[in-house]
This record gives C-alpha cells, sequence and structure tokens, in this order.
C-alpha cells in the first residue's frame, strides 16, 4: 500500500513530456504542470505563421504564445518529495512492456494504458485519461480495457490502403493546383519584368525625345537672340551714322556762320564810308537756312517696340511652357500590376487622393467670373473681359481646369445659389464653339457630367441621362482611378453616400469641368488639405 501511495505522489509531480520529476515546474492556464524547459520546447517545434500553441495533455489551444513563470509552491513540493529520497524514476512496472498497451499520448518512454477509448480509438494512461473524465464532451465515449485492436463497433471502417490512396488523390489535386499557381505566378513575373524593360525603354525614348526637342528649342532661341541682335545693332549703326552726318553739316554751317561773324565784325571798324558800302555789298549771300530753330529729338520707339515684342514673346512661352508642362508631367502615370487599388471607404482615405483643381481663365465662358485664385466660379450678366482664345467655351456656361489629371485623383465641389449646376469630367478634345452636343458637358462622348438640380441628381453621358438616387448636399464629391477606368460621385455631408460609379475606359487624360445655369449661382472646388480630414464611413 505504501508503495501504491509513493507511485502516486510521484507521478503527481512528473512531467509528462520528459517523464521525469519537474524541474523548475510551470502551470498553464488549463492547469497542467511542466518543466519550463520541456514546455518551451514543446512549442518551439510546434510554432507556425499561425502563432497558436496547444497544451500537450489537453490540446487546448492558446495565442498568443503563453508567458509563463515558475510555480513556486509546486517547486516547494518537488523539493520536498526529491528529500525523501524519492527523486527515482517511477517504478518500471509503471512502464510500458512488450505486452502491455502503451498510453498513445506519451511522449519519451510511454506508460501502461489504464483505459481505452473506441471513440477516439487511442488508448490513455491514467493521467492522459484524465480529460474524459473532466471534460463534458468526452463522457459520452466508450472506455474499455486497454486494448492493441480496438474494435469499431457500429463505425464503418477504410482499411490505411484505402485511406492512403484516397488521400494521395487529394494530395495529387493539390500539387496540380499549386503546379499551375507556379506557372501563373512565373507568366506574371515575366510580364511584370517585360513591363520593367517597356517601361524603361519608353522612358529612355521620352528623356531622348525631350533633350532634342528642348535643344533645339534653345538653338532656335539663340538663333533668334542673335537674328535680334544683328537687326538691331544694324539700325543702331544706321541711326548713329544719319546722327553723325546730320551733326557735321552742323558743324560745317557753325564754322561758316563763325567766320562771316568774323568778316563783319572786321568790316564794321572801317572808317571809310565808301569802302564800307562797296565792301559790304561785295560779301557773298548766306546760304538759306535749310535746319529749324532747334532740334527735335525723336526717341527711337523702334527699339522700345522690339524690346515690348520680346517682353511679349517671354510672357507667351511662359504661359505656354507652364501650362504644356503640367500636361507632360501629369501624363507621366504610374503602373499598377496585378492588383489594383480598391476604391477608398471614408473620407480620409479619399483625402490621401485629394487634387487642388485650379480654372483654367482661357476655357471659361465670357459670362463666368472667376475669383479664389481661379478655384471659384459664378455666372454672371455682364460679359468679361477675356481674350479671344482657341479654348474658350462660346456658348455653353462651362469652365475647365488647368490640370489634366490621370492616375487617382479626388476634389470636392461646393455648390451655392440658384440650383442647376454640372460637375463634371471630360477629354481636352470636346469642341468648344457652338451650342450643340458636341461642346456640352455630358452631352458628348467625350465628357461625364452629375446634373444636381434642386433636390434631385441625373447623370449624363453621350446625351444618356440616368436617374441617380441619394440624399442631397451641396457638396459634390468626386473620386477618379483613370487607369483602372472608375470615375464615382459622392455626396459629401456628415458621412459620404455613393452617388453614382461609372466604369469604363478612358483613352485620354481628363479635365475637372463645371457648368452652371442660373445667373449668381456659383461653383467652388475646393482647397483639401490632409488636416482637413473629417472622419466618416460610406452609405
Amino acid at each position: 500500500m505504501a508503495q501504491k501511495g509513493v507511485q502516486l505522489d510521484r507521478e503527481t509531480f512528473s512531467c509528462s513530456i520528459c517523464q521525469d520529476v519537474l524541474k523548475n515546474p510551470v502551470t498553464t492556464s488549463c492547469d497542467h504542470n511542466y518543466c519550463m524547459r520541456c514546455i518551451r520546447a514543446h512549442w518551439n517545434k510546434e510554432e507556425d505563421e499561425k502563432r497558436m500553441y496547444s497544451c500537450p495533455q489537453c490540446r487546448q489551444m492558446f495565442t498568443p504564445r503563453p508567458v509563463l513563470l515558475k510555480n513556486t509552491m509546486l517547486a516547494a513540493l518537488v523539493e520536498q518529495l526529491k528529500k525523501t529520497g524519492l527523486q527515482a524514476a517511477p517504478a518500471d512496472h509503471c512502464y510500458a512492456g512488450a505486452e502491455d498497451v502503451a498510453c498513445d499520448f506519451c511522449t519519451g518512454r510511454k506508460l501502461k494504458a489504464l483505459k481505452s477509448c473506441r471513440f477516439c480509438l487511442v488508448s490513455y494512461c491514467e493521467q492522459h485519461l484524465q480529460p474524459h473524465y473532466e471534460v463534458a464532451a468526452f463522457k459520452k465515449h466508450k472506455l474499455v480495457e486497454p486494448s492493441r485492436k480496438l474494435q469499431h463497433k457500429g463505425h464503418d471502417t477504410v482499411s490505411a490502403a484505402a485511406e492512403r490512396t484516397e488521400r494521395q488523390t487529394e494530395l495529387e489535386r493539390s500539387r496540380l493546383n499549386i503546379q499551375q499557381r507556379i506557372q501563373d505566378r512565373e507568366k506574371d513575373l515575366k510580364e511584370l519584368q517585360q513591363e520593367v524593360e517597356d517601361i524603361c525603354s519608353s522612358a529612355d525614348e521620352a528623356v531622348e525625345h525631350g533633350e532634342e526637342t528642348f535643344t533645339e528649342l534653345i538653338r532656335l532661341m539663340e538663333r533668334r537672340s542673335s537674328e535680334l541682335k544683328r537687326q538691331v545693332r544694324s539700325q543702331q549703326e544706321a541711326e548713329v551714322s544719319r546722327v553723325k552726318e546730320l551733326q557735321e553739316e552742323l558743324e560745317q554751317e557753325i564754322r561758316e556762320l563763325k567766320r562771316r561773324d568774323a568778316e563783319l565784325e572786321e568790316l564794321s571798324h572801317t572808317e571809310d564810308h565808301s569802302q564800307f558800302v562797296h565792301s559790304y555789298r561785295s560779301l557773298p549771300a548766306l546760304r538759306e537756312d535749310t535746319h529749324s530753330s532747334s532740334i527735335n529729338i525723336r526717341p527711337l520707339r523702334h527699339f522700345e517696340d522690339v524690346t515690348a515684342a520680346v517682353s511679349e514673346l517671354r510672357e507667351k512661352l511662359q504661359d505656354a511652357l507652364r501650362d504644356h508642362w503640367t500636361n507632360i508631367s501629369l501624363t507621366v502615370t504610374q503602373v499598377d500590376v496585378l492588383l489594383p487599388q480598391p476604391e477608398p471607404t471614408t473620407r480620409a482615405g479619399f483625402l490621401r487622393y485629394a487634387q487642388q483643381i485650379t480654372l483654367d481663365p482661357n476655357t471659361a465662358h465670357r459670362n463666368l467670373l472667376l475669383s479664389e485664385e481661379n478655384r471659384k466660379v459664378t455666372l454672371v450678366n455682364q460679359q468679361q473681359s477675356y481674350s479671344d482664345h482657341p479654348d474658350r467655351f462660346t456658348d455653353w456656361s462651362q469652365v475647365l481646369s488647368r490640370e489634366s489629371l490621370t492616375g487617382r485623383c479626388y476634389w470636392e465641389v461646393e455648390i451655392r445659389g440658384r440650383w442647376g449646376f454640372g460637375v463634371a469630367v471630360t477629354y481636352k478634345s470636346i469642341r468648344r464653339d457652338g451650342r450643340t452636343k458636341d461642346s456640352g458637358l455630358g452631352l458628348n462622348d467625350k465628357s461625364w457630367s452629375l446634373y444636381c438640380d434642386t433636390n434631385s441628381y441625373q447623370f449624363y453621358h453621350n446625351s444618356v441621362q440616368t436617374p441617380v438616387s441619394g440624399p442631397w448636399s451641396s457638396r459634390v464629391g468626386v473620386y477618379l482611378d483613370h487607369r483602372a477606368g472608375v470615375l464615382s460621385f459622392y455626396s459629401v455631408s456628415e458621412t459620404m453616400t455613393l452617388l453614382h460609379r461609372v466604369q469604363t475606359s478612358f483613352t485620354q487624360p481628363l479635365h475637372a469641368g463645371v457648368q452652371i445655369y442660373y445667373p449668381g449661382s456659383c461653383a467652388e472646388f475646393m482647397n483639401l488639405r490632409q488636416s482637413e480630414v473629417v472622419s466618416g464611413t460610406l452609405g
């Protein structure tokens, strides 16, 4: 009896992993005890990408990996057990021999099985059998005396060979699937490599062409500069020569006048009256004065005209470079490969793609007044003094953005006044003159427009009207993913609600636009900054 009691105590203080007395014991949250070194080694082997860990006895899962501390009370009991001289390993009769049924759960040297479970088809020692007594789900299992050949009464059995055949088939299917995915990814990889080569080649060609073009422009400017210099210097030489010739004439005349004045002075001192009269009459007549009493210097206005013309040319070149440089810069698009970017779901997400929109005065109808640094447009009765320009809308009260839009962009338009607005995007090639469908935003295949009327919306493209439902708001948000062909309009208030989405294929850069129908109404493209982020999900 004493021996049996000692053995029970001995098993209580043993580690189920190493089957030895606990060393530096720790206890899991499921109340099972292990050597700290043993359980750490077990979890290190078990660790995978899922970061889930199990108890070797009851199989309870833990995530994240538990932080285990030394169980000081259990350690003290183990030390007390060692002092009784019972620190030797369990008696040999506790271990499974050749004729015994071994515990299937024990690691290392296995203990004898106390029971076998017909449901689990597993044999357990006393310690590993405890969950069948404690866990409600296990209490219905059929426990029998330890048996090496567990019978499956009431169950269909499958041989290991048949099971292997079925699993082998699944394995082959999995391998075929994996191999197909490998081929697909290798194909994608080749396409990506080709894309890289195409990007580099295209960039090299663009840079080379740009350098040649700008070199030609520089040479042209240098030639024009030299020609201007030659013309001005030639004119300068001619004018200076003419002036010097006039100077010489005047100097000669002055010398003659001084000589005559000296002769007259000398004659005035003659005392003989007859000689005075005779000498005076014999003097030659003065040449007729061909010059006015004073020289009026005429400013050389033609040189000032040259300066003004050069200044005007400089301003036109600067305007052209600024306008076209914006297009050049925005034409360099990003490369979206394999995984397209999803449309944002919050206003904060949209603001990541915020695009500053400024309106182009050269496109504005003459009854549209621009203000707020060309971000606000108002329809007025008085025509503005805009210069003639081929980009100007002559009949529709419309205006376009200076910026051309590619990639992913987001902007917001605040509309105020009497309702009747078209918030739109369009190709630059849209017609500008005449009140026809070819020039109206949304009435042709070059433009897309959300018409905002009193508490209602309609969408127009190529003169096709689509009713749009959604909450009314004075602010409309527009999201463009040019490469993906996505154009979305949102009602913006405390939350954002999708009004209409277009899925198409854009073939040219786009320009933002707005159309106003009633005088006094205005639309403003908001200056969106990252600091203006307002939380809110899409409805």
